[in-house]
Order: C-alpha cells, then sequence, then structure tokens
C-alpha cells in the first residue's frame, strides 16, 4: 500500500483554518480532530466547522471522532462529504452497524483504538472496516510523546491485514515526527497522522514530503 501522510490541523492556527489548510495542499488527507470535552477531556471542533472545511480543503478530509454516542453522530459527519470518518472502539454500541452506515453514505469507515484496548476482539472484524487508526498517545490533547508500547498492537493488525489481503489503511496518531514514523511504518503503519511535526515547520509541505520519504523507506509493502 502507498505511503499516506495526514496532517493533523489540531496544531494549526484556528484562526486561519482555510489558510493553514492550504499549507498542506499536497498532503493525502487532512486530518480533523473532532473533540466533545466527554470522550476525552478536551472540546475542538463540531459539525458546522466540519461542513466548512469540507467546502474549503484543497484536500480530502479525514475525520477522528473522538466523542461519545458516535452511532448517533458520526453518520452525520459523513453525509459532509467527508472521506474517511472513524470512531472509537470504546464509545461504540454496536461497530459493525455503524460501519456500514459510514460505508452507506459513501465515507470510508475507520475504528479507532486507544493505547490500552486490546486488538484481539477486533481482528475477526476486520473486512468490515476499511482503516484500524492505532493511538500512539492517549487521545484528547495534541502535541504529546510517541508511545512505543503501542507497536506490538499495531504488529498484530498489519499482519492479520496482509495475511487476509484487504485493503485496510493502518493508521497511527500521536507523536509522529522525523524520530518514530520510521517506528511506525517499520511495525507495519501505512498512513501517519502528524500534527505539530508539519504545522510547526517553516515548510508544512515540505515536511509531509520530508515524512512521506522516512516511511517509504521502512516501509513493508
Amino acid at each position: 500500500m502507498p505511503i499516506r501522510i495526514h496532517p493533523s490541523i489540531l496544531s494549526a492556527d484556528f484562526a486561519n483554518l482555510e489558510a493553514e489548510l492550504g499549507r498542506i495542499a499536497n498532503a493525502d488527507l487532512a486530518h480533523i480532530d473532532v473533540m466533545d470535552n466527554h470522550f476525552v477531556p478536551n472540546l475542538t471542533i463540531g459539525l458546522p466547522v466540519v461542513e466548512r472545511l469540507q467546502q474549503v480543503s484543497p484536500v480530502p478530509l479525514d475525520l477522528h471522532l473522538m466523542i461519545d454516542d458516535p452511532d448517533r453522530w458520526a453518520p452525520l459527519y459523513a453525509e459532509t462529504g467527508a472521506y474517511s470518518v472513524t470512531f472509537h472502539a470504546e464509545a461504540a454500541a454496536d461497530p459493525v452497524k455503524l460501519a456500514r452506515a459510514l460505508r452507506e453514505r459513501g465515507a470510508r469507515a475507520g475504528i479507532a483504538l486507544k493505547p490500552g484496548t486490546a486488538v484481539e476482539p477486533y481482528l475477526e472484524l476486520l473486512p468490515e472496516f476499511d482503516l484500524v487508526l492505532v493511538m500512539t498517545v492517549e487521545p484528547g490533547f495534541g502535541g504529546q510523546s510517541f508511545m512505543g508500547s503501542t507497536m506490538p498492537k499495531l504488529s498484530r493488525l498489519s499482519h492479520a491485514v496482509r495475511a487476509s489481503g484487504l485493503d485496510v489503511w493502518m493508521q497511527v496518531d500521536g507523536g509522529i515526527n522525523d524520530d518514530t514514523i520510521a517506528i511506525a511504518a517499520e511495525a507495519g503503519a501505512n498512513t501517519f497522522v502528524a500534527g505539530s511535526s508539519v504545522f510547526g515547520a517553516e515548510s508544512a509541505s515540505a515536511q509531509i514530503d520530508h515524512l512521506r520519504s522516512l516511511a517509504t523507506e521502512h516501509s513493508h509493502d
């Protein structure tokens, strides 16, 4: 599978989001963190802002819903035209039913796992998803340090996906930078969320190309 870089606007200038999205026009998708101050102890943006970002973004949107009751809300986010919508396994009442609802609305369906969430219950459900997000930090805040302890889980998932021949993206989110992207790529990730390392760079577009090159060098695929 190709390497994908999804810069997270959590590290962007929220007063100038349209301009910030323009800085990452060479990214594969723009990663949009939706937090509700319930599932995670932070509050970011909601449906009206996502709808507007959908209208102005030069790249498709990759929505990461860190919210309670995604069974109710995630389909509405898919209806904005988002390319991909990811909900948390820990918050969903019926992950399979929800994933199917997202696909019916034209979005790729993703499921996210916190660092402490076991992967085994979801291995047999992989055909129901288009993306699995292994959180490499605790969800809720940007700028955290990469948790290498999550790599065995990523490797287990990646091996299961390759063995099955499924088109399931393996995504990592949290602390991804020049040093850690190689570690995650070697463990099987092919889709990388990077926030501060991209938006904090003098040239966000050059940093995206740099991260993509580093990941490609260490990719299994």
